[in-house]
């Protein structure tokens, strides 16, 4: 099993990271800030001007940390890897299950009622928690039609249906986020999903978390010896990781949103630590950003049962254990693919 291992978050605007011996290291204005271990990093996420040494990326490349770089505000730009791992024939019984639609549509189901079911969890925890806040029997009414939708996705559908599922649920989910903040909603409110550019501060933190989570989520698949590019419900497209994306959908609602939450209802980030751009997008400062960033790895290294293995694990593995449980299941070890189903 692979180790529970860190993303360094570089968010220093000028950083310079360099290699020495078996250690990471980052320079401001030449002046060395940070030592990592190389043993203790999974991978390398560096925002807006952030710069490697060439020795470095080769070092991270032997050693299997990938080094990704994304804007600012988060919009994915690259990455640097080394060579790709994994076994040929599980990349082929990979392509083969995408290319036929019965086998593409039940992995596809089984990521569908992961998501269905955490997010009907978010609501119904949200409910025990403020049982007298706003919006409560709209948040019930809406939990009751995740739990009609997870029955009709316990027998076989056509991938198609199995979408029309997803994008169903996600608007119900969605359409009653906003009751889910009990604080600052002067300044934190929810009225719908918007993406390319993020349009409220919600927004903002949402896109953010869940890039995050692509990252990590592409990584583990490429551990593993998956393509990370060709998935099951995302559909293959030019520079699109479907197969991450998938992956992502079980965790969207208990990683990413839950966390969300809790930093705008718990006062962890303020309005004033957003600003609007010229073209209407919404900008997070440095100080939001890292405290996003230290919530989500504080997050990460909190222990959890997994529903299916039974068996402790830190959250931050979970990706890595649902990579290897897909490559059993593509591999023929086991009957179906067990998503992670959060209790």
């Amino acid at each position: 099993m692979k180790q529970h291992l860190n993303t360094l978050f570089v968010t220093t605007q000028g950083a310079y990271l360099a290699w020495e011996g078996e250690t990471v290291l980052v320079r401001v204005e030449q002046e060395t800030r940070l030592r990592v271990p190389i043993h203790m990093i999974g991978g390398i996420v560096c925002f807006g001007r952030v710069s490697c040494s060439p020795a470095l990326m080769g070092f991270c490349g032997e050693r299997g940390v990938t080094i990704s770089y994304l804007s600012e505000h988060g919009r994915f730009l690259a990455r640097v890897e080394g060579p790709v791992s994994g076994n040929v024939l599980l990349r082929r019984a990979q392509y083969h299950c995408s290319e036929d639609a019965g086998k593409s549509a039940e992995v596809a189901r089984a990521v569908v009622t992961a998501k269905v079911a955490n997010c009907r969890t978010v609501l119904l925890r949200a409910v025990r928690d403020h049982s007298d806040g706003v919006g409560v029997a709209e948040i019930r009414s809406v939990a009751d039609r995740l739990s009609r939708t997870l029955d009709r996705l316990q027998t076989p559908l056509p991938l198609d249906t199995v979408r029309g599922l997803e994008g169903e649920s996600a608007r119900d989910y969605f359409q009653v986020l906003d009751h889910l903040i009990t604080n600052q909603k002067e300044e934190f409110y929810f009225h719908a999903r918007s993406r390319r550019p993020p349009l409220d501060n919600v927004n903002s933190l949402l896109s953010f978390v869940y890039t995050l989570l692509t990252h990590d989520a592409r990584s583990a698949l490429e551990t593993v010896g998956l393509d990370a590019a060709v998935g099951f419900l995302h559909r293959d497209r030019p520079g699109r990781p479907g197969l991450a994306l998938d992956l992502v959908e079980e965790f969207r609602p208990v990683l990413g949103d839950r966390l969300i939450l809790s930093l705008i209802n718990k006062k962890q980030v303020q309005g004033k630590g957003f600003t609007k751009s010229e073209t209407g997008a919404i900008l997070m400062d440095d100080a939001t950003r890292k405290t996003l960033l230290t919530a989500y790895q504080e997050r990460k290294q909190e222990i959890i049962t997994h529903p299916f293995l039974g068996e402790e694990t830190t959250v931050g593995m979970l990706v890595h254990l649902q990579a290897r449980l897909l490559a059993r299941h593509l591999r023929g070890e086991m009957d179906g693919y067990p998503p992670f189903i959060w209790r």
